[in-house]
């Protein structure tokens, strides 16, 4: 998937929604937390433990981790699957559709921020490329 505009340009939009996150007063999520957050609610479900593992390429004991501090937040549940009793399904929950509506929103204005910030900088900056 290739996305419009440079690496650098998209490395600030990174830079600028993770501060925002931090500054804000929502939940803490690791790297990890967030990925499956992100894989639950815009991946095609429904979603298992196992599913989720294989997609993120990490062990399910991790998976289940995540799914603990989600759980907690209550960004996410998970609920036994009626057709196998031995598969637990992760369902997506009203306040994780908040968080990731709030998540757009922030991520919309660190890119209107960076767009702004490049159209006021010197031409291409070298700094990451040289990393």
């Amino acid at each position: 998937m290739t996305l419009p505009g440079n690496p650098d340009q998209h490395i600030g939009i990174l830079r600028e929604t993770v501060v925002a996150l931090v500054r804000s007063d929502g939940p803490d999520l690791s790297a990890r937390q967030l990925a499956v957050l992100l894989t639950v609610y815009l991946g095609e479900g429904p979603h298992t433990v196992r599913g989720l593992a294989a997609d993120l390429n990490v062990s399910k004991p991790a998976i289940t981790r995540a799914l603990d501090r989600l759980g907690e937040l209550d960004l996410a549940r998970r609920k036994v699957d009626p057709a196998d009793r031995r598969s637990v399904l992760v369902q997506r929950t009203p306040k994780g559709t908040n968080f990731l509506q709030d998540l757009r929103g922030v991520m919309t204005e660190a890119a209107k921020g960076t767009a702004e910030s490049k159209l006021l900088a010197a031409p291409e900056q070298p700094a990451l490329r040289a990393v």
